[in-house]
């Protein structure tokens, strides 16, 4: 009894726990630690200082253009705090490092590998020496240091070739060339350190730079060669959780790593994923507050699989978020610049997927910890940068949450197993194209927007939080999925390595880069394609469909689009056939305007979604998810870069060859797509044939689409106006004009100030207004319609002037009154960029009024602006008189040129026939009205405010009454001044704007240069 009483009382024995690490990521680890210090230091400190570190005691830029490695890691914040928190990651693995070498290379025969054991001890403490004593704190401690660290690699690098083991042929030769190439360059550069130092040359110091930079590249590469050693040694580190015998013994029992994704296809949690979710489970006891919790929300299967995809879709969503706010961002910079300002260097965050190669880090990146982290961060700093006030700081806060949620993205794409993350991507980008038409065409969650520019960051970041719980908790198995997945994970398998095997990889790489430039371009808004194919109005009606009232047609085609890979075989859509059939809707949108550049656009819409899931499935790869993954996202890079190149041709190097060539970027993009298809004889070997996606997915998804497809037209019957707009001074004849640059709708702080042009053009009540640098269909103005707020919350016809094609900044008309007809020219600009302009018949009151707004070149460009304002005065001068109407015709352009030079500006007045608003005003910078057959009444100049850096100009005109002509036209006739007080109020601008830039105004804004608006006497007999 006594022993059963024992044997019952013992415990069961447990097995111990051990880790098993591979020594040779320790050497990846600490080879990739201290590249991206050094390159961050370097990318942070050009970016953010350029001129400031390489400048040097004898020269600067631009004789000096290259930092030195001292300059850049040590002299500025925050790049030297930046760097010297990775370089201290970094010691750990190095010292590791120091010690496994050792270990491996111990002989009882020579003393040398505990010799080295020391010099790489005191090595590593050396170069912590001069890293974190810069040479701003002590330059002759610094200097030191790092001469004594060069000098102590001699023992290091050729002890490390004698050392190497025998038979580890690869590894002792790659040594030695490195080493010899070390040595040598050491030669050059204390050449030209002394022709800096001694002899004072400048741009010695830059040459001396590259050669210190190449000795830094090489000291890290050959410590790298260590990896060859140790896993030609097969040399492994184990952690065991306890040295205590009783725990039994321990055994290692190597598992697959998670090959699912998350959502609603995962079959089967493997490996780590599951390991650590059922310890987490096993180890809770007791009936805790979240068990309870968990038992009450607990769903049925099929309840929770329809909750899982939906959360996956907002997780997509919110990866299309962070993606598409990274262009926006970084370009707030160079709109500043006119030039390249160094922000562009953030693209190379896109880059992010290479880390992919990194086995553990993929491994860890495939569990369901891993994604939980990875998107966790990602979705915090990137939808919580909308916080920040400096757009500096949001622009590093979205690279690094970019960098982060590609990693994330990437890595599940890498190891799906069925077509569902291709759904997934088409399900997000449709959602925000969605919320986009809901938002008047700006996302709610983008770091550019707040809660007093439309933004609901904190819903976001909330419904975020949400989604992430919702994949924590998500169950390990789901049975449906669980039983078609392990249908077909074979022959996907199979498949997925038959591609690997070959250069498939590359051809779908470049498939995937244009692809997903190609959603950016054209799809993330339901309004661009529309952009694409407007011209304007005739008789009275558009010739096109309007963005604000059809938009959802876009959404419609993408839906179809999407619904198809889950309808019908994939053959059809990986056919020549089916690819002929988006290259003819290609041609169509380009070629083609109005509605039928509309219906093409639309047709390229079904096309590109409908191949999306294939091409997504395409790209799984295995084993080599770094180089598919990095070089898509190198493809896309291009691919924007060409997209602004077209357009912004005269800022950038190598412009002219892209100049107004969209037509090439755009084929590029279907060629690259084009790799994705079948174009073999041979059946069954193409990729894309091998698309699959669950039964109850695909209903899901098209039920989730007809739902996006139904709220779209719900948004714009919402939005459709009741009646259409009225006159602010509707039975006075009155109305006021105004011109104003509004910076691509990016106010001065980076948000997106759509509202606050609004607020502005309301509280002046403009019947007519010309907005200038509006064209923001662009993937670097996040595919924006910056009208959309103004005519959608006030009312208003809109003319949106050249579509992104015409690769012009852009220019649009808003009008309380009809607009009759509209034409848009393109200047004549053979240096600088295109200038545009709409040409626009009003019925203003029954009389029709002409308004002409233009966007005029740069003051660099003195022949463009010649020739514009030659063209410009031809078109008003020929709509004086105009025969079709029984009174005298009445012509009020509104202009816009860059610079007052006399040449253009004489050009107009007499040219065009025309009276400027007040030629007395000689402080006028870059905007200009002009009128004629009107009778002038104000003239206001409003400060720009926040909003951009030009001020709102603004004149007010009477019609003449019908059957009267003007009269008393003379200059000293129009110039006679008056106070407010002795014209009716009708006259008077708000009185809340008078102030300074100390007190007084509405945001920030006040009546400047005058301090008040002028007033203008109407004519004796004037009639109205």
């Amino acid at each position: 009894m006594a022993g059963r009483q024992k044997s019952l009382t013992n415990p069961p024995r447990k097995r111990a726990r051990r880790l098993v690490i591979n020594a040779s990521h320790v050497v990846a680890t600490h080879t990739y630690l201290a590249l991206i210090a050094f390159g961050a230091a370097l990318f942070l400190g050009c970016v953010l200082h350029y001129k400031k570190i390489v400048k040097n005691g004898v020269a600067g830029y631009p004789d000096e253009w290259f930092p030195s490695v001292s300059a850049t890691i040590g002299d500025w914040y925050p790049e030297r705090n930046v760097f010297q928190i990775l370089i201290a990651l970094t010691s750990g693995p190095r010292f590791i490092l120091v010690s496994l070498q050792y270990f491996l290379t111990q002989s009882p025969n020579t003393s040398w590998p505990g010799f080295l054991f020391v010099v790489g001890i005191i090595r590593t403490l050396l170069c912590g020496g001069w890293v974190y004593i810069t040479s701003n704190d002590d330059h002759d401690v610094h200097d030191v240091l790092m001469i004594i660290y060069i000098l102590s690699n001699v023992p290091w690098m050729w002890g490390g070739v004698l050392c190497t083991p025998i038979g580890h042929v690869k590894a002792r030769r790659q040594r030695r060339y490195v080493a010899t190439g070390f040595f040598a360059l050491i030669i050059p550069m204390v050449y030209f350190f002394i022709q800096h130092k001694v002899h004072r040359v400048p741009g010695a110091y830059t040459r001396y730079s590259f050669f210190e930079w190449s000795l830094i590249l090489l000291d890290v590469l050959f410590d790298s060669i260590a990896e060859l050693d140790f896993k030609d040694s097969n040399l492994q580190i184990v952690l065991g959780v306890s040295l205590d015998t009783s725990m039994g013994s321990n055994d290692i029992s190597t598992t697959a790593p998670f090959k699912e994704s998350y959502g609603v296809t995962e079959a089967k949690v493997e490996g780590p994923a599951k390991s650590a979710y059922e310890q987490t489970a096993g180890q809770a006891s007791g009936d805790t507050l979240v068990q309870r919790m968990r038992t009450i929300l607990k769903l049925s299967p099929n309840a929770r699989s329809v909750v899982s995809l939906i959360s996956d879709v907002y997780l997509s969503y919110l990866f299309w978020s962070i993606f598409t706010s990274l262009m926006t961002t970084l370009f707030y910079f160079s709109v500043w610049e006119l030039a390249i300002s160094g922000s562009e260097l953030s693209l190379l965050v896109l880059l992010s997927p290479v880390l992919l190669g990194i086995g553990p880090l993929r491994t860890w990146a495939l569990t369901r910890s891993g994604q939980i982290t990875l998107r966790a961060v990602a979705i915090l700093v990137g939808l919580g940068s909308y916080a920040l006030n400096s757009p500096l700081h949001r622009l590093f806060a979205v690279n690094f949450a970019n960098a982060v949620i590609l990693l994330a993205q990437t890595t599940v794409w890498s190891a799906g197993t069925d077509g569902y993350q291709g759904l997934l991507l088409g399900l997000g980008l449709v959602l925000l194209s969605l919320v986009k038409h809901a938002n008047h065409s700006t996302n709610p969650v983008w770091p550019m927007l707040n809660e007093k520019s439309g933004g609901y960051n904190k819903t976001g970041i909330f419904l975020a939080v949400c989604a992430l719980y919702e994949l924590a908790t998500r169950p390990s198995v789901i049975p449906e999925a669980a039983k078609e997945g392990e249908k077909h994970a074979s022959s996907l398998t199979d498949a997925g390595a038959s591609m690997a095997s070959s250069f498939r990889w590359l051809a779908t790489s470049i498939a995937l880069g244009s692809m997903i430039f190609t959603l950016h371009c054209f799809f993330i808004d339901s309004s661009t394609i529309i952009a694409w194919s407007w011209t304007g109005y005739k008789e009275g009606q558009p010739k096109g469909p309007l963005p604000h009232l059809y938009g959802s047609l876009t959404l419609i085609a993408q839906a179809v689009g999407l619904s198809m890979p889950t309808l019908l075989p994939a053959r059809w859509l990986s056919s020549p056939l089916w690819f002929s059939y988006g290259c003819a809707g290609a041609f169509v949108m380009y070629r083609f305007r109005n509605w039928t550049g509309f219906v093409g656009g639309l047709n390229l819409a079904v096309f590109v979604m409908s191949v999306l899931p294939s091409i997504i499935q395409q790209s799984t790869q295995q084993k080599k998810a770094g180089r598919t993954y990095f070089m898509a996202y190198f493809v896309t890079i291009l691919f924007y870069l060409a997209n602004v190149w077209t357009v912004a041709y005269a800022f950038v190097p190598g412009g002219p060859y892209l100049r107004e060539r969209s037509d090439l970027v755009l084929i590029a993009q279907m060629v690259a797509i084009s790799f994705a298809f079948n174009w073999s004889s041979k059946k069954g070997t193409a990729p894309s044939n091998i698309f699959y996606v669950p039964n109850s997915t695909g209903i899901f998804a098209r039920h989730l689409l007809a739902l996006f497809s139904l709220s779209a037209v719900l948004v714009t019957i919402y939005r459709w106006p009741p009646i259409g707009p009225r006159p602010y001074k509707s039975g006075t004849r009155i109305f006021n004009a105004g011109i104003w640059t509004v910076h691509f709708g990016i106010d001065n702080v980076g948000y997106d100030s759509q509202r606050l042009i609004r607020d502005l053009i309301r509280d002046m009540q403009l019947d007519v207004v010309g907005l200038l640098e509006t064209d923001l269909h662009r993937t670097v103005f996040g595919n924006r319609d910056l009208t959309r707020v103004a005519l959608e919350d006030l009312g208003y016809y809109v003319d949106l002037g050249p579509g992104p094609n015409m690769h012009t900044w852009g220019a649009a008309l808003l009008s309380k009154f009809p607009i009759v007809h509209s034409h848009h020219h393109l200047l004549p600009s053979p240096h600088g960029e295109l200038a545009p302009a709409i040409e626009a018949v009003l019925d203003v009151y029954g009389t029709e009024v002409t308004v002409v707004i233009s966007h005029n070149g740069q003051e660099q460009d003195p022949l463009d602006r010649e020739l514009q304002s030659k063209e410009l005065a031809r078109i008003m001068a020929k709509s004086y008189p105009r025969p079709q109407t029984r009174v005298p015709s009445s012509s009020m352009p509104v202009l816009l040129l860059m610079i007052p030079t006399a040449a253009p500006y004489e050009i107009l007045v007499h040219d065009g026939i025309l009276h400027d608003i007040d030629p007395e005003d000689w402080d006028r910078w870059c905007e200009y009205i002009l009128y004629r057959g009107l009778y002038r009444t104000s003239y206001a100049r409003i400060s720009r405010g926040t909003v951009t850096d030009t001020e709102l100009q603004i004149g007010q005109f009477v019609v003449p009454r019908h059957g009267f002509q003007l009269v008393n036209q003379t200059l000293e006739d129009r110039m006679l001044r008056v106070w407010k007080e002795d014209l009716p109020e009708d006259h008077w601008f708000p009185m809340e704007y008078y102030g300074n830039e100390n007190d007084g105004g509405v945001n920030k804004h006040y009546y400047h240069v005058f301090n008040t608006p002028l007033y203008y006497k109407l004519p004796e007999g004037a009639q109205v």
